[in-house]
């Protein structure tokens, strides 16, 4: 009955102790290495939305559920919304883009080093490699990348990821939401038990937003017995070469 009638909060180990169990590195750091995937609806709507044909029902993963577009750029989200059946990078089978890449319905694996840590993505074949040398992006005048280029530092036990040099050719979702390719995302991993992950990422974009946006959700440790990543060859490049 005493156990019954604890308050819920009692029943949950503080984030102190969840973090103790965590497994690190022989310098210290968390060690992130593993199978991780999200578990939400945010690759077809990063807002609250609906549930309709071919898009499932699903709280959204931006902190208060606000995009805050410039007028022009609200009504670019409608038109794209409109023609996403031909304008959607994902639809084209094109590199999705970060953070994009992140909720996509798809498992990613981390490998972890001193100098880097490097992802790679079940979703057609993309790898991304975080430096953690504290070299600089390249000229953002000289090269883009469809998943930018990623420079991390640790902060405690959040990885901090800095994300910039983009094209303009990616979305955030199915919905229509996009960015320009002036896009600076700030990502950072956290971990908050064994198994378990936050993820959060901060999006600056003045040429489309009025101001800094973030979205966060947690991503799990696949637990499946001889869990691996397969491949997913997307329909459309599957489609060119037959």
């Amino acid at each position: 009955m005493l156990v019954a009638g604890a308050p819920a909060y009692a029943l949950v180990p503080p984030v102190s102790a969840q973090t103790s169990t965590v497994a690190r590195t022989s310098d210290g750091h968390p060690n992130l290495e593993g199978i991780w995937q999200a578990v939400n609806t945010a690759a077809w709507d990063v807002q609250d939305h609906s549930g309709k044909f071919g898009v499932p029902a699903g709280q959204g993963i931006v902190e208060g559920n606000e995009i805050p577009y410039q007028p022009w750029a609200l009504a670019q989200k409608k038109t794209n919304y409109e023609k996403r059946a031909s304008l959607d990078p994902e639809a084209k089978c094109q590199m999705p883009g970060v953070p994009r890449i992140t909720y996509l319905p798809y498992p990613f694996q981390i490998f972890q080093s001193g100098e880097y840590i490097a992802i790679v993505y079940e979703y057609i074949h993309i790898n991304r490699i975080i430096h953690l040398d504290g070299s600089a992006h390249p000229d953002p005048e000289l090269i883009e990348f469809w998943m930018g280029d990623s420079r991390g530092h640790w902060e405690g036990n959040t990885l901090v990821v800095d994300v910039t040099n983009f094209t303009d050719k990616t979305w955030f979702d199915r919905a229509g939401n996009f960015h320009s390719a002036n896009l600076h995302v700030i990502e950072r991993y956290t971990p908050t038990g064994p198994d378990h992950l936050q993820y959060e990422a901060t999006i600056e974009d003045p040429k489309v937003f009025t101001r800094p946006w973030k979205i966060s959700f947690p991503l799990y440790r696949r637990q499946d017995k001889n869990v691996q990543l397969l491949e997913y060859e997307c329909y459309a490049y599957a489609e060119e070469q037959q």
